[in-house]
């Protein structure tokens, strides 16, 4: 039989637009699900709207809107961010439907009826930010940690949930592995060293939410009402959706409600007698320099600006690489480097390269040697380790790998058929791999070479039949930066014209040495790129540079050249660079002169 996976992300507050935060666990719990898809299981992936909490009335009071068309107003924008971030979710549950209102009444006369909730008096600390009932401990400066406002103090008749009966259940489950990574299940251990109080649920005389099924003066409150989500949007209880998908497999979440997730939920479904999930796996914050996103501060990066500005095949990329057990910067101009070094002078380049040449010469099948130097193991346990960024990154390596081979195989002046099918049928492997992080692009790339996104496909060997043309550019360059870009730039000039001061300990890590250039090529995929042979006496090394406009290749044959040695090496449309050759340039870059010692001296002297 077929294995099934059930994975879900929060449900978001519709108080206020989406944010990059939002589009970066929607496209984590994506790639999750298509890469369990592309393994052949059933995946049932859901998302949604928390749409009942009292924020959101006085988001609506604060815009001067009726609550209901506010609520559903945005809630349509978090749908239109679900369609825009070509996520494979199966159900968008937005907790204001007849369905999930039944399905949360139901759970709370069921833990009523089972004696687990009874009715008192709260009195204490509410934080309508987060919509929880808050201790003076959990205070910072007299203020919520979390939004840096203090807490409203409240007295009212509520009901409670007897979460103290489960204090020892929920130590046993988080020492088992229940969330991840490991030091946010050690967080929950130990706010568990205090003794556990019972949970307020209910809002007393509250204008707006689901109403407690025996108690019309009493809405649910959001922990119950919100977590029920994952269960009412499979039809719990009868429903044989429910009886298929649950437990979930996995629970994708930010960190800031890790308690709600790790600790609430667990003992309401104790209590309730239903099934616990599998993993609960709590990922860092998107921050904007160090800040946590806030309206209030101004620096709330929208995805749809995103997407507009670059694609959303980009954008997938771009927050992939962010590993999720921390926190991450989100940086325009780092995403655009990306797109530019990585989309498209890596893969990009790649899949036009060859195509174009198998249109011209063709390919032949034969054995492929080359895909020996993919890691699948690796790429596999780093998936079910939910490492996308490592398994990406190892993605990207045999990217590398395929474009040194081009440069190694020179298929344009050997027109070998051979290495054109090895390169093409490691193409196919890269497409399938990526489809969870670009599904977009892989499927383009599947068309043009002939196959199908599948993982049997990995070790099926690929047609030679396939008629391949060359393909269309995949990723074009960005080359209009954002303003803050053009300040940094501009900064970066001045300060150069004005001869930046560093200290002689600074100039002492460079190691520039003498070489001497020893052959000259032609970069195939560049019209300003030579490469360069460089004879350093103890070694050589292959140097991309970009003399081309100021120099003939017959000119720099011979010529003494100053190398930087230790520059960490770089591939530059295909080819690998080790290292930087230096030379002088005019203020308005029309001449380029190469710099040399005066008169010969030892190669692989070292410029002091």
């Amino acid at each position: 039989m077929t294995s099934k996976f059930y994975i879900t992300t929060a449900i978001d507050y519709v108080n206020a637009e989406p944010h990059i935060g939002h589009a970066y666990e929607k496209i984590f719990a994506d790639i999750i699900a298509r890469w369990h898809r592309l393994r052949g299981e059933d995946v049932f992936f859901l998302t949604g709207t928390d749409e009942n909490a009292q924020k959101n009335v006085k988001a609506a009071e604060q815009a001067g809107k009726d609550v209901r068309s506010f609520v559903d107003s945005n809630a349509m924008r978090f749908l239109e961010l679900a369609k825009k971030l070509n996520l494979s979710n199966n159900d968008f549950i937005r907790t204001t439907e007849e369905r999930h209102v039944k399905a949360a009444q139901e759970l709370f006369k069921l833990l009523h009826e089972k004696g687990y909730i009874y009715k008192g008096t709260y009195r204490g600390l509410y934080c309508y930010g987060c919509e929880a009932y808050l201790t003076e401990k959990d205070l910072v400066d007299g203020k919520c940690p979390e939004h840096k406002t203090k807490p409203d103090y409240i007295e009212e008749p509520a009901y409670f949930f007897r979460l103290s009966e489960f204090q020892d259940k929920i130590k046993e489950l988080l020492k088992k592995g229940f969330v991840v990574p490991r030091e946010k299940a050690n967080e929950m251990l130990a706010r568990l060293n205090e003794p556990l109080k019972d949970l307020c649920v209910s809002r007393y005389k509250a204008t707006w939410g689901i109403p407690v099924p025996f108690d019309s003066e009493h809405r649910i409150y959001v922990w119950i009402d919100a977590l029920s989500n994952y269960i009412s949007a499979l039809g719990w209880p009868n429903n044989d959706k429910f009886k298929k998908y649950w437990p979930a497999d996995l629970h994708v979440i930010g960190k800031g409600i890790n308690w709600f997730h790790s600790v609430i939920w667990p003992a309401l479904l104790l209590a309730a007698g239903i099934e616990l999930p599998k993993r609960v796996l709590v990922h860092g914050y998107i921050n904007i320099k160090g800040a946590k996103m806030s309206k209030t501060e101004g620096n709330v990066v929208s995805p749809f600006e995103i997407i507009d500005k670059y694609g959303t095949e980009t954008l997938r990329y771009y927050l992939a690489k962010m590993p999720y057990d921390k926190d991450s910067d989100f940086s325009e101009q780092e995403l655009i480097a990306r797109h530019n070094d990585e989309l498209a002078d890596k893969l990009g380049n790649l899949i036009s390269r060859v195509s174009a040449m198998i249109e011209r010469y063709g390919m032949k099948q034969c054995e492929n040697k080359l895909v020996k130097k993919l890691d699948i193991a690796g790429i596999e346990k780093d998936m079910e380790e939910f490492r996308i960024d490592k398994a990406l990154a190892k993605i990207f390596n045999f990217v590398d790998e395929c474009n040194l081979y081009i440069q190694e195989k020179k298929p344009w002046e050997t027109h070998d058929a051979c290495v054109l099918y090895e390169l093409a049928d490691s193409i196919k492997a890269i497409a399938i791999l990526l489809w969870p992080f670009l599904p977009a692009t892989s499927e383009k790339i599947a068309h043009a070479f002939g196959f199908e996104i599948t993982y049997k496909q990995l070790n099926s060997m690929l047609s030679d039949k396939v008629k391949i043309k060359k393909t269309a550019v995949l990723f074009k360059k960005i080359y209009n930066l954002p303003s803050e870009t053009n300040k940094e730039k501009q900064s970066e000039v001045k300060n150069k014209k004005m001869g930046e001061t560093i200290k002689f300990k600074e100039w002492q890590k460079l190691d520039l040495r003498v070489g001497k250039i020893i052959n000259v090529q032609e970069h195939e995929n560049a019209d300003k790129l030579y490469i360069l042979e460089v004879d350093l006496g103890s070694e050589r090394r292959k140097l991309v540079a970009g003399l081309k406009p100021y120099y003939k290749p017959e000119e720099l044959l011979g010529k003494l050249c100053v190398v930087f040695c230790n520059l960490e090496p770089a591939v530059i449309r295909g080819v690998k660079s080790e290292g930087m050759i230096l030379a002088a340039v005019s203020e308005d870059s029309k001449h380029v002169v190469l710099l040399q010692p005066e008169k010969d001296i030892e190669l692989g002297s070292k410029i002091a």
